[in-house]
């Protein structure tokens, strides 16, 4: 019998490279170095993978630049329709939603993931696919430098507060959590995105806590 691993998230679960410039040309992490294809091999055979990275994307905000599609409620609604049945399903998103655009202080960023718990452990989404455990990963704190400095002013600090709320968000809904800051960082370059080998390491992360649910 097949499991079926679902990954929802930003750039960070897309795969997307750290930025030397704004205006880049799009670029994308092959499969053999993307964390959530190497989550699903460390889980080994029996399983699939849905990979839902959309860059930009937030946990609750309409970006005013790259659009409204970037909220991640109407995302995970349409992810969760979209593919079924599903066993697992991990959410990693808050780094976007620490932007200076949208002033959210920690307990609004909290509030942004509560609402996405909400909606994939309602009864009409746990019904849908026969009931699936969900992994809350808290993503690691944002770096003010490169590139990126400016967008995301004041988000280190933001960003650092995060992993507590997180961690009781998760115990209160009674779903696995992962402090993805505990094991990877970001990278130097833009203080935002990953390097490959943050990718492997979280990705080995990633199976272990699935395993583990």
């Amino acid at each position: 019998m097949t499991r079926t691993l679902l990954c929802f998230g930003d750039s960070n679960t897309h795969g997307s490279p750290p930025l030397q410039r704004l205006g880049e040309p799009y670029r994308r992490f092959d499969a053999a170095t993307r964390w959530p294809r190497l989550a699903l091999a460390a889980l080994g055979s029996g399983w699939d993978l849905v990979e839902e990275g959309l860059p930009g994307r937030t946990s609750q905000f309409d970006d005013a630049v790259m659009g409204a599609h970037m909220n991640g409620v109407s995302g995970l609604k349409i992810a969760l329709e979209s593919h079924g049945p599903i066993d697992v399903l991990t959410i990693m998103l808050g780094t976007n939603d620490v932007k200076t655009c949208f002033g959210a202080t920690p307990s609004a960023v909290m509030g942004g993931i509560a609402g996405l718990l909400m909606v994939s452990q309602s009864l009409a989404m746990q019904d849908r696919h026969g009931g699936f455990k969900t992994l809350l990963i808290c993503p690691p704190p944002v770096v003010e430098t490169g590139c990126l400095k400016e967008i995301f002013w004041g988000g280190a600090a933001t960003s650092q507060a995060l992993p507590p709320l997180y961690k009781a968000l998760a115990a209160t809904w009674g779903v696995g959590f992962l402090d993805a800051g505990t094991v990877v960082s970001v990278s130097p370059v833009d203080g935002v995105h990953y390097e490959p080998e943050a990718h492997a390491t979280l990705g080995a992360a990633v199976a272990a806590a699935v395993a583990a649910l």
